[in-house]
């Protein structure tokens, strides 16, 4: 068990580090799916871009680890109502090319995120 998650420990660092770097790259794909009560979208865009790719590598030092995880944590809550706006959005579904059931399973997922981060907090 240990050797799963230390892989799925530099899975999830890749993939936050990628997704990261996205908000940079494409901005306009996380720009889609910020609610309208938020201003500054493009700001909290770029924000949440240095959020993932520094919590990301947070998670690959045993060091910061912990803190990456339960950043991540707190990240994932924050941006969960984007994935809201998605589901309530046939603009934003529009805009990134997906249907409203595709968005709906979205919503689950950040669940499983969270637990994984979760899991990646504890120190066994």
């Amino acid at each position: 068990m240990r050797h799963f998650k230390l892989l799925t420990i530099y899975f999830m660092s890749m993939a936050y580090i990628y997704v990261g770097l996205r908000h940079f790259i494409d901005p306009d794909f996380f720009l889609a799916i910020m609610p309208n009560y938020l201003t500054f979208h493009l700001e909290l865009v770029y924000l949440s871009g240095i959020a993932e790719v520094s919590l990301g590598l947070m998670l690959l030092s045993k060091k910061t680890r912990i803190a990456g995880a339960i950043g991540l944590i707190i990240l994932l809550i924050l941006v969960f109502p984007a994935n809201i706006h998605l589901v309530q959005s046939e603009l934003s579904q529009s805009l990134l090319g997906v249907t409203k059931s595709q968005s709906i399973y979205r919503l689950p997922f950040q669940g499983f995120l969270i637990s994984i981060a979760y899991w990646h907090s504890k120190n066994n």
